[in-house]
Formats: C-alpha cells, sequence, structure tokens
C-alpha cells in the first residue's frame, strides 16, 4: 500500500497580523515546577501599547495552559480575556468548507472539484459541478486542495485581551499561569564500599515537559512537597530516565531553600526547558556517608516480608542519616534510590527502593532486596481461649542462617491492642502501643529459635 498523503494547500502568502498575535520581546522567563503533573510559569514580554482600549494577542503560551489562572499584570486595566485554542487541523478545515467549493487532487493528478455536503472520519460526499455525486469511503488517496483557511482557526494556541492602557509606548507586562504537562522527579545512586558501611550518593532530577511549550533560557525552580490541589489532575508517566555519575560535579547546580511548608531548589543557571523533553540536572553528590546493614524480619502485613511455601523472607536493609557532617544535610525529594556495589571487577546493580521527601537529620531505610542464605520459619504454637475475654496465643520462630558470617536479625511484631506479653525466651522492647522489637544474634551456618507468648483481654 503506498504511504498515506494528506496535506493542505493554502492559498495565502501572507497571514494577517492578527494571526500571529502582538508582537512582543520576551524580555524573562521562569518555571517553577511540582513534582503534581503542575507548572507555574512567569513570563515578562516588552509590548509596544497605545493609550486607551485596545487588543493584545499572545501565542507561544503551553497547550495544557489553565486559561482561569493566568494573571496579566500591565499599566492598566484588563477589560477582557479570552483563550484561543481552535487549532488548525485536516478535519477542521473540512467542517469549515461544508457547503462550499472544494477540490481533490487525486494520485495520478485527476481532479475532483465541487461543493462538499459531508465529511466525516475520512468519508466526504461531494456534489460535483456538472451535477452528480462524488462519494469517497476513503480519501487516503487524495489532497484537498482550498482557496482560504477559514476564520476562526489558529495555528498556535493564544491569550487575547482587550484592555485599557494608561499610557502609550513600550512596558514590561507580566504574564503568569499554570500548565498541566510538568513533572519533576529526583533519582539517586549509591555505591556501597566493600564492608556495607559506607556508600557514596549522588542525585539527579528529571524534569518532563508535556506542556505544549518551549521555554528559552529559563529561570527554574522545583518544589519538593505535597499541595494540595482542588481539582485531580491526570499524572503523566514521565518517562525513565537512569543516570549514573559519569563525572564530578564541581558544585551543587540547586541552592536549596525552606518556603511555606515546602522545599525549593532554584537552578543557579538559566536553561532551556524544551517541549517534549526530559531534562536530567544534577542536584548534589557525597561520598563516604556512614550506612548500616541490617537484616528485618517484620509481621505478615508488613511491605518487607512475603511468606514462600511456609517460610518467611528476610529483608535486606540499608540505612543512612541526612546529616550535613556526612556531606548531606539538604531535604531529599522523593524519589527512587538504586544501589550498586563492585563485585571486584565492576560496578553490579544490588537493589532499589522508594524515598518519600527527607528532612534534614532524618534517616533513611531502604528495603534493597531479600536475603538468599536467610530464610525464617514461623509457626503457632499457641491458640487457647482462656475465658470469654481472655485469649493466649504463642508463636515459635526459627532462623536459619547459611552464610559464612554471624548476623543479627530485626524483629517486629505488631501485636494490636490490649496484649500482654507473658513469657519470651529473648528480650524484647516496646516500640510503641501496639509493635515490639526482637534483636536475634544467628551464628554462622547456624540456627536460632525463639518463643514467646502472649495474652489478650478485652474488658
Amino acid at each position: 500500500m503506498k504511504p498515506i498523503i494528506l496535506s493542505i494547500i493554502v492559498s495565502l502568502i501572507f497571514l494577517s497580523f492578527e494571526m500571529f498575535g502582538q508582537e512582543s520581546d520576551q524580555k524573562s522567563v521562569s518555571v517553577t515546577v511540582y513534582n503534581q503533573n503542575l507548572g507555574v510559569v512567569k513570563d515578562v514580554r516588552v509590548l509596544d501599547l497605545t493609550a486607551g482600549k485596545s487588543q493584545i494577542k499572545i501565542t507561544d503560551v503551553a497547550q495544557q495552559i489553565d486559561p482561569t489562572s493566568v494573571h496579566i499584570n500591565l499599566d492598566g486595566e484588563v477589560l477582557e480575556q479570552n483563550y484561543q485554542y481552535d487549532l488548525v487541523s485536516l478535519d477542521k478545515i473540512l467542517r469549515k468548507f461544508i457547503n462550499q467549493n472544494i477540490r481533490l487532487i487525486g494520485e495520478n493528478n485527476e481532479i475532483v472539484e465541487g461543493k462538499l455536503l459531508s465529511a466525516l472520519g475520512g468519508q466526504i460526499v461531494i456534489q460535483k459541478n456538472e451535477n452528480g455525486l462524488v462519494m469517497l469511503p476513503n480519501v487516503n488517496k487524495y489532497r484537498f486542495s482550498v482557496d482560504y483557511l477559514p476564520a476562526g482557526l489558529i495555528t498556535q494556541p493564544t491569550l487575547v485581551w482587550d484592555i485599557n492602557s494608561n499610557s502609550s509606548g513600550k512596558q514590561d507586562v507580566e504574564i503568569s499561569y499554570q500548565t498541566a504537562g510538568m513533572n519533576w522527579h529526583a533519582e539517586y545512586v549509591a555505591v556501597l564500599n566493600k564492608e556495607d558501611n559506607k556508600l557514596d550518593l549522588n542525585s539527579w532530577v528529571s524534569v518532563d515537559n508535556k506542556s505544549g511549550a518551549t521555554y528559552n533560557n529559563a529561570k527554574l525552580k522545583l518544589v519538593a512537597g505535597d499541595i494540595n490541589l482542588v481539582k485531580n489532575m491526570n499524572l503523566r508517566s514521565p518517562q525513565d530516565v537512569y543516570m549514573m555519575k559519569s563525572g564530578v560535579v564541581s558544585e551543587q547546580q540547586f541552592q536549596e531553600q525552606q518556603f511555606f511548608e515546602y522545599h525549593i531548589y532554584n537552578l543557579q543557571r538559566p536553561t532551556t526547558i524544551s517541549d517534549n523533553e526530559t531534562k536530567q540536572i544534577s542536584l548534589f553528590e557525597a561520598t563516604e556517608v556512614p550506612a548500616h546493614k541490617k537484616y528485618f524480619y517484620g509481621s505478615a502485613s508488613n511491605r518487607w516480608n512475603w511468606n514462600q511455601q511456609g517460610q518467611q523472607k528476610i529483608a535486606v536493609i540499608i540505612e543512612f542519616e541526612n546529616n550535613k557532617e556526612y556531606g548531606l544535610g539538604i531535604p531529599m525529594p522523593k524519589g527512587k534510590v538504586r544501589v550498586y556495589k563492585s563485585d571486584g571487577d565492576a560496578l553490579e546493580f544490588v537493589g532499589e527502593d522508594l524515598i518519600d521527601h527527607t528532612p534534614n537529620k532524618e534517616k533513611v531505610k531502604l528495603k534493597i532486596g531479600d536475603a538468599f542464605d536467610i530464610v525464617a520459619e514461623e509457626v503457632q504454637t499457641v491458640n487457647k481461649q482462656i475465658s470469654t475475654k481472655v485469649w493466649e496465643q504463642e508463636f515459635e520462630i526459627t532462623f536459619k542462617n547459611r552464610k559464612k558470617e554471624n548476623i543479627n536479625i530485626e524483629v517486629e511484631r505488631n501485636l494490636g491492642t490490649n496484649w500482654e506479653i507473658l513469657k519470651s525466651s529473648i528480650d524484647y522492647k516496646k516500640k510503641d502501643a501496639f509493635t515490639i522489637n526482637f534483636n536475634v544474634p544467628v551464628k554462622a551456618d547456624s540456627e536460632t529459635k525463639f518463643t514467646f507468648r502472649v495474652r489478650y483481654s478485652y474488658l
């Protein structure tokens, strides 16, 4: 099958000045991106205005603009604002030419000309000039020729204002608006040392622009935090682009500051944010951050614990503190952390986890996988009703360590309410009103078994 050829031949050499909007010079543009499919654009234009009432048009705004959020600041008043988005397309032009003459040009330059009666779903009906009807169920092999561009169609989304200016001449006009289609997220790469007690960490931010506009030499700000939006926007899934550190970043490119109940990261240089582009920029890096690897066994409902053929898996956790003393200390935006370690020959991927927004001086806990050589077996040995309001349960947990080193396993158990530990073969700590923790040592290539008994009293 030959390629489909669809084109519109418009016999206009010059489009009117109104089509392209008010001539303006962009003095500056700032873009603030939130990680909730939201961007805020502040665009300063130099416009040549006339005193009194006039109309100005601004094109090249985001196609996903929220017109209700637009604000214009100028020396005068805004009488009316309109957002025009009826963009040129083949279907729209054909609909505008219903009951008007059009010309179809076939593959062998045969011409069908007449009044367009219907155009729907690639099927058209034409009344020929010499009478009779031409009905084309498939117009893929034809080109269309019309004599002019119908009124009301535009080539770019356009903001239109009726204004009353206080003065004539050039002035700075600030236009700000919100747009969907903008997102950002953070990615982290951590490299563990041989002993698993230190790591190197670097972070990149990915800015995803699908707003329908390009922002040249923009001042970029990223806001980390969970803002409340009245309308739930449809989140786009940003393209995952993974980046390892390829060189040493001499200094941090973003400056962080606290703002309201959030944090803002200001890029210290202008950058161009192109439409349909994912841009990655280094956020920070730190070396030799103290880390701690531990083994974790939780309740069956815990996200770090899974059943498999009567056995429980033991989660491998890496912890470190977001502290300035260790080269960190700036609020860490939520994102994915990928962990690598050298096998003596090259860096190998060992696991990943998501972190939420993490303030300064708080711990980061990463579940990077399940231990291969450690398993747990748990059985409930007692389930006894003492009275109508008292119930007792006893559990036996066996840990099998097939590694060549001694380990400690942190056990966490959510007991619910109204509980009392009657006996335990290992000391425990009460974490809160519902949870207890055990620290269970297991020697290399051996097993450790412990039991505990719980009484529930429902008064």
